[in-house]
């Protein structure tokens, strides 16, 4: 397999693709077309990058002509494949080297994803494998997704800023009693520019992983000269779900499940807490529909 430039990103979302697959929402249904008409196809064929579990490239599959899914992680590949879809393909592969022929898309994706790519080697590879008038999509979901439940919403962000305090004590090799020390409201790591729509920053994690901005994305991609024009695109999706739907997309969270990795238990993290407060918000609150805001960060190639 390729060798990707940081590898601790890889293995960070090694074996919990099941749980992720189940529990992550699809991009949103106008989306699709919407990035076909941009490319000038009406059933254009989509590369996948970082195409994980393959749900964005099931979703792809809805308006596509073909879909070419990039995914380096065994785990999450292997998922992909058993999922199957007409039409689409998985490879391994990397954003930086995909492997694939010069123009050979018409439109590529990058879901929940590029903030786990370095932007430089990816935004090239991605203008070396478009066509003239290709697009590139960069798609992100914010969270929470969207309750109108305010108590669970408030649980999401109590347990965030815990991940989060827990993950920047990792990254500097604490553990034991340092690692599970009580939080105080006054860390720095609560202080530091938080923001649930970009949850990880430009920000290195335990064994080195590390990430890129999102809300620099459409900046980067402007930035790079790889497109003659560039916009950001935002969309809302309703998906299924109630409480055990909202506490199951937290556990899906790479960060979550790092801790678990590195030992510690849902009640150091605060899950228990989570989950409950987030059960009663939503019995207090009757039925409820999720649904998840999208940004979208669109580049188009010189035609």
């Amino acid at each position: 397999m390729t060798t990707d430039p940081h590898p601790p990103n890889l293995t960070r979302f090694s074996g919990f693709a099941d749980l992720y697959d189940a529990n992550r929402p699809m991009a949103p249904a106008r989306l699709g077309p919407l990035l076909a008409r941009y490319a000038g196809r009406d059933r254009p064929v989509v590369v996948d990058l970082g195409s994980g579990t393959g749900l964005s490239s099931r979703w792809a599959a809805g308006w596509a002509g073909s879909v070419i899914g990039i995914e380096p992680n065994d785990d999450m590949r292997a998922v992909a494949i058993a999922r199957g879809g007409p039409g689409v393909e998985h490879r391994a592969g990397v954003s930086h080297a995909t492997g694939l022929a010069d123009d050979s898309a018409d439109v590529v994706i990058a879901v929940q994803a590029m903030h786990w790519m370095e932007p430089t080697s990816t935004h090239a590879e991605v203008a070396r494998i478009l066509r003239p008038g290709g697009v590139f999509a960069i798609v992100d979901a914010d969270w929470p997704p969207v309750s109108g439940v305010v108590a669970a919403e408030e649980a999401w962000v109590v347990v965030h800023q815990r991940i989060r305090v827990l993950e920047a004590r990792l990254a500097r090799g604490l553990d034991g009693l340092a690692l599970r020390a009580s939080i105080d409201p006054a860390d720095p790591d609560l202080a530091a520019d938080d923001d649930l729509a970009d949850p990880h920053l430009d920000r290195t994690m335990r064994g080195h992983a590390r990430s890129w901005s999102k809300r620099d994305h459409l900046r980067r991609l402007q930035a790079s000269g790889h497109y003659a024009y560039a916009r950001e695109v935002l969309m809302d999706q309703d998906v299924p779900g109630g409480a055990d739907a909202f506490v199951a997309l937290l556990r899906s969270q790479g960060s979550y499940q790092d801790l678990v990795k590195a030992g510690l238990a849902d009640d150091e993290i605060g899950v228990p807490a989570f989950a409950a407060a987030v059960d009663a918000a939503f019995a207090a609150a009757g039925p409820v529909t999720l649904s998840f805001s999208y940004r979208a960060r669109l580049g188009v190639t010189p035609r």
